[in-house]
């Protein structure tokens, strides 16, 4: 079975591909295609896509030296997997012609049916709608790799395979639909998400837990990070693509990308600062792995409100997050919850605190996409509906990711034996050692 079901997914595809429509070229009188919005989103396209290796790096430097490659596959694979999905009907999931408010017609871009020619995405009118599916891609790519840091060190490798392939499906796919589609029920409701938050993080944190608590704890609970210096190294790298991620979600070369720009790296400098002090109070020593990790959060809080608030409320929202987050990381080392490299507090956690300070500072003056401002202004309406969204959300990917765990697990059993688990999985996944 272990054998035959990838196998089965690359036959399917390639049978897709055979029965794929003739090729379209679509020329858009209407359209006004701007250079520099498109040279800005193949860029900013380009960074979000090495935010993946860089996210394998942050994670593989974590986990114990036996499982390094093991680790970094399980981020890199995405890269493929989730490209196969996403240009065979995940889009037309994602972007498709509305059904309902939470999902698209799987046909309506299917095998990026329509992607020649000068056509757009109606939201982003000077870039072509393949460059826009292509960017989308890059985000739908690192979302399930978000979430491997909770089971690393005991997950099946073809197990995974499959989790991971429902879960952009059943999971991202309709949340995307639902908060970026302009008749998505959360769009309509008036939720706010300019980079992720919700979609990304919040998907991916709580997918995190339910992966944690569903696989049960590792055999050994030593935990001896294998490289620090690819910590760093990893941290850097996602600093670097985040500001395709924020600033390329303006979707051209504008002030309000300049804004992005500038809240991304504000938030993330505070929440590492602050996770630093925060440390420092507790009678920690300052560390290289803090530094890094609260520049993440930082980096995941300010995701749904970066092209939505102001510079200084960018500072206030990577502090409150980087003290949220250490909080929730120090409840979990008290509980019985091994969420290996700390997703669900960090992704899950800051994603949330992000999602609600966004409806707390958004400003119709940064973006004119805010029709009601935050809470911090007396408006509440805003707020409101990013409560709603948030509990929503939330159960959805918490309960919807059981669901999907198990299946796969009636599938192919998810986890590794204790004697694969001690070898460790480099060499019982893959036979290959760092």
């Amino acid at each position: 079975m272990k054998k035959i079901i990838p196998f089965g997914f690359l036959t399917i595809a390639a049978i897709l591909a055979l029965l794929a429509p003739s090729t379209e070229v679509i020329n858009n009188p209407d359209s006004a295609i701007d250079s520099g919005d498109t040279a800005w989103l193949l860029m900013s396209a380009a960074l979000v896509l090495l935010m993946t290796p860089g996210l394998a790096f942050f994670y593989g430097g974590m986990v114990r030296k036996k499982n390094v490659i093991s680790t970094m596959l399980q981020s890199f694979v995405c890269m493929g997997l989730v490209t196969i999905i996403w240009v065979i009907f995940g889009f037309s999931l994602a972007f498709g012609e509305d059904i309902g408010g939470v999902i698209g017609n799987p046909a309506t871009f299917y095998m990026m049916k329509g992607m020649l020619g000068n056509d757009v995405w109606p939201a982003l009118p000077t870039v072509p709608i393949a460059l826009f599916a292509m960017f989308q891609l890059k985000f739908a790519v690192i979302t399930p790799a978000l979430i491997t840091g909770a089971f690393a060190e005991r997950i099946k490798f073809n197990s995974y395979l499959i989790f991971i392939t429902l879960f952009v499906i059943f999971i991202y796919s309709p949340l995307a639909h639902a908060t970026w589609h302009p008749e998505g029920i959360l769009a309509e409701l008036g939720v706010l998400d300019f980079a992720g938050g919700t979609v990304v993080h919040m998907s991916a944190g709580w997918a995190a837990l339910a992966s944690a608590l569903y696989l049960g704890k590792r055999k050994e609970q030593i935990h001896t990070p294998a490289r620090i210096s690819y910590v760093i190294l990893g941290t850097g790298l996602l600093w670097f693509g985040w500001f395709g991620f924020n600033a390329g979600s303006a979707g051209s070369a504008g002030v309000l990308a300049a804004s992005a720009f500038v809240t991304t790296t504000t938030a993330s400098a505070a929440a590492a600062m602050g996770w630093i002090f925060f440390d420092i109070i507790r009678g920690k020593k300052p560390s290289a792995m803090g530094a890094c990790i609260g520049a993440v959060v930082g980096l995941v809080a300010i995701t749904p409100g970066a092209g939505f608030v102001t510079i200084p409320h960018s500072l206030v929202i990577g502090l409150v997050a980087a003290v949220v987050s250490n909080l929730v990381v120090i409840w979990r080392t008290k509980r019985d919850i091994d969420d290996t490299l700390d997703v669900f507090p960090c992704h899950g956690v800051g994603g949330m605190v992000g999602m609600l300070l966004t409806s707390v500072f958004a400003n119709s003056n940064v973006n004119e996409a805010v029709t009601t401002n935050g809470l911090f202004f007396g408006q509440t309406g805003l707020f409101v509906a990013h409560l709603i969204a948030l509990i929503c959300t939330s159960a959805f990917a918490f309960f919807g990711s059981l669901l999907l765990l198990k299946l796969t697990d009636l599938l192919t059993p998810l986890r590794v034996n204790e004697t694969a688990e001690v070898m460790g999985l480099d060499r019982s996944q893959h036979d290959e050692e760092l």
